[in-house]
């Protein structure tokens, strides 16, 4: 007996085809010999399996364009592709005041999207699940394929997710924010947190090993890479930035240890300063519930003085959390996430040069996000792709 089983037969049949498979999921067309060279399987065995896959529905022998100038000189090399028609990954951002939803194949190519605001407050939990539904179904429309399509569905919400996609049951926010999408939405549903989404994005666009993605707007939320791996913590509280509480022991500016994002700061403390200065200020000849963080930030870039002591106080908050994440995680570089980032270069700046320079230690980089409102949607796709590309077998392919 040489002890191989027909259960060893065929764990080892599996693992050599999500091999493969994690192979193709990352190449246009492939020949077997490149098969080969990447997954160090013999020829027979990627033909074999090849085989299997094509059966599977994962892939599709494609022709060789250039055979038929070679005529018989040879045995053709024999090409696959992943099937153009093996399902779609959706990525939901399910915001406070807003649904973001992408159909993409599973290249990540966008095949559709739609953005809808919402009254979540007064939708709560059902007409949230509900909504959710009936815009994927939409966008899903728009792109040409119907739920039975998805091969699995990722939901961004504003609440810390553990492992298992739930939220602190004490969190009367969180829980209706995390709304249960997956008794609602079709196929396997993944829940994680906006702010780790959008930092699983920016990893996307430019990898690094220790990054804090802050998603700023509303609400404040970090997305916390350290030595290349996402922290969660068992609650799924890393991140939730609670140490903001008692970030300053003014009195007098009890707001300044708001949690609230930038944009919400930046918009609440022009409303309420602008009845009470005594300068001038182009903001006061704003109407009250038109003025928001980027009429602040505009007015600031313009010289007002009203404008710039805000952006001067954000961006001393935006180094004391560089500094305190820098000390705690040894964080090379903060991205500012969200809506606001187009606009946020203004208190970039200000925090810049209240950073120490003599701490001893290198101080993160304080750069932008180029992702904008997209950032939470956009990792929910590449949360998605990871997943299929890490376990493709625990997936069934649209045949």
């Amino acid at each position: 007996m040489n002890g191989i089983t027909a259960n060893s037969t065929h764990l080892l049949r599996q693992i050599n085809s999500e091999a493969l498979l994690r192979f193709a999921l990352q190449e246009q067309v492939f020949t077997a010999a490149e098969a080969m060279a990447e997954t160090g399987l013999t020829r027979a065995t990627v033909l074999g399996v090849c085989d299997g896959l094509v059966a599977a529905g994962w892939l599709e022998e494609v022709e060789d364009p250039g055979a038929a100038g070679r005529g018989n000189k040879g045995r053709p090399a024999r090409r696959y592709q992943l099937r153009e028609a093996v399902g779609v990954v959706v990525g939901l951002d399910a915001g406070e005041g807003h649904f973001t939803t992408v159909v993409a194949d599973l290249r990540g190519r966008e095949l559709g999207k739609r953005r809808q605001s919402v009254d979540s407050h007064a939708l709560g939990r059902a007409g949230r699940r509900a909504g959710a539904r009936k815009l994927v179904r939409q966008v899903l429309d728009d792109a040409g394929h119907s739920e039975t399509d998805v091969l699995l569905t990722v939901v961004g919400v504003p609440a810390p997710v553990d492992v298992n996609g739930l939220s602190p049951a004490d969190g009367e926010f969180w829980q209706l924010m995390n709304s249960g999408f997956d008794s609602e939405l079709q196929g396997p549903v993944f829940v994680d947190n906006d702010a780790n989404l959008a930092a699983i994005a920016e990893g996307a666009q430019e990898p690094s090993a220790n990054v804090a993605t802050l998603l700023t707007g509303e609400r404040f939320g970090a997305g916390l890479i350290v030595d290349g791996s996402l922290l969660r913590g068992p609650r799924g509280g890393a991140g939730e930035m609670r140490f903001l509480g008692s970030l300053s022991g003014n009195v007098s500016r009890p707001e300044e240890g708001s949690t609230d994002g930038f944009g919400a700061l930046a918009r609440k403390w022009a409303r309420s300063a602008v009845r009470s200065y005594d300068g001038k200020t182009v903001l006061r000849k704003i109407p009250g519930e038109e003025i928001n963080a980027e009429v602040v930030f505009k007015a600031a870039c313009e010289g007002d003085p009203l404008a710039e002591d805000i952006i001067a106080r954000l961006g001393a908050r935006l180094a004391h959390i560089a500094v305190v994440l820098s000390s705690l995680l040894d964080i090379d570089r903060v991205v500012i996430a969200g809506g606001i980032s187009a606009a946020i270069e203004p208190v970039l700046d200000h925090a810049r040069s209240l950073l120490p320079g003599d701490s001893g230690f290198p101080l993160p980089e304080l750069v932008a996000s180029k992702l904008g409102a997209e950032a939470v949607v956009q990792g929910a796709v590449e949360s998605a792709l990871t997943r299929i590309r890490r376990e493709p077998a625990t997936f069934f392919p649209r045949t």
